[in-house]
């Protein structure tokens, strides 16, 4: 087998593995963090400080009885977990963790899958994940699921414009919609000041699009202080009200995932990707490395920087969690359609401007 056919099947196979694993580290890191900042302790006896606490929780998802209600739509109920999960998976795919390297003349792209469009792909594909979420609520057959349901079709629709937009300016900056573009375009240095090299990353050219991104996002994902369809203290659990056991472990791994995708790309747009932290690029040229080894020692050291910079806006999810209230629904489409899309919009013409005259 040729080393094209092995990477064809590897590099998926390797992201869904990653994928996989995110959902128990980022429950471990949700229960033990919000004890941190509620002056609790957290799980903390399975493990070494807890931390092997996630595998019996895996376990009790895997074995605990899966009871269905009987006034259910047995089909859909079955299938919206899935529905939920697949776009998850997929749209993690065109994200680069790394640049490229060459290898027996052939150049390895560190992504599932190398598309010109990817960016456009995300958005195609994210968009997808809501029907699962609206199956749910329609085939549980209660008010409460259904309410839930609905809510998160309308708050898709209401911040995926917003988020679309602010993502406009830097497609007008980089002149692109491959990921791998805008992240090799956020290399360099964009201003000298004395000690201190202000690098070229996205969000300094767009602040106003990181901050309308970064917001949308937890909308997008259903995550506090948007968590409305799933609203304990309105309609007790939401959409996924009636589900237990596996299916609802799936459609727990299906936020985690899209929390990935949602700070993956904000990475790759505005914080320079795969793109060294400060530091790695002077520990790179003192390994004393040559040829072949320099540069799979670089590739390492960027996906190390893009996983830092990943688990740092995970993290700021979870801290989001637990220091804001949820809104109100009215507050919720308040801020949506009469805060961040007028100013997205302005944001896109400000941009164009600049743009025009040369600034940018």
């Amino acid at each position: 087998m040729t080393l094209e056919w092995i990477l064809f099947f590897a590099k998926p196979l390797m992201v869904v593995l990653l994928l996989v694993q995110v959902a128990p580290i980022m429950l471990m890191v949700e229960r033990r963090g919000s004890a941190l900042m509620q002056n609790r302790l957290g799980p903390n006896r399975v493990g070494p400080q807890g931390l092997l606490q996630p595998l019996p929780d895996a376990i009790k998802f895997l074995f605990k009885e899966d009871f269905v209600p009987g006034h259910v739509n047995k089909f859909y109920f079955f299938i919206a977990p899935i529905v939920a999960v697949i776009p998850a998976f997929m749209t993690f795919a065109v994200i680069p963790f790394a640049s490229s390297i060459m290898v027996d003349g052939k150049e390895i792209f560190f992504q599932a899958a190398k598309l010109d469009v990817g960016l456009l792909y995300i958005f195609a594909i994210a968009s997808l994940g809501v029907y699962g979420i609206i199956m749910a609520g329609w085939a549980s057959n209660s008010k409460y699921a259904l309410m839930g349901g609905l809510r998160s079709s309308s708050q898709m629709i209401s911040y995926e414009l917003s988020m679309g937009l602010s993502l406009v300016g830097m497609i007008m900056v980089y002149s692109s919609v491959d990921l791998m573009d805008m992240a090799r375009a956020q290399g360099g240095t964009l201003i000298s000041l004395g000690p201190i090299d202000i690098p070229k990353w996205g969000v300094f050219y767009q602040p106003i699009g990181a901050i309308l991104f970064l917001v949308a996002s937890y909308a997008e994902t259903n995550r506090l202080p948007f968590d409305l369809p799933e609203g304990e203290s309105e309609i007790v659990a939401g959409y996924h009200l009636e589900y237990g056991a596996l299916k609802f472990a799936i459609f727990m791994m299906a936020e985690f995932i899209n929390m990935t995708t949602a700070s993956g790309l904000l990475v790759t747009v505005f914080f320079g990707g795969w793109q060294l932290l400060p530091g790695l690029a002077s520990l790179l040229q003192m390994s004393g490395l040559h040829g072949l080894s320099l540069e799979w020692a670089r590739i390492a050291l960027e996906a190390v920087s893009f996983t830092t910079k990943v688990a740092f806006f995970m993290w700021l999810f979870v801290w989001i969690r637990w220091t804001l209230p949820r809104f109100r629904y009215d507050q919720l489409m308040s801020i949506g359609w009469k805060v961040m899309f007028p100013l997205a919009l302005a944001n896109v013409a400000v941009t164009a401007v600049l743009i025009h005259l040369g600034v940018l």
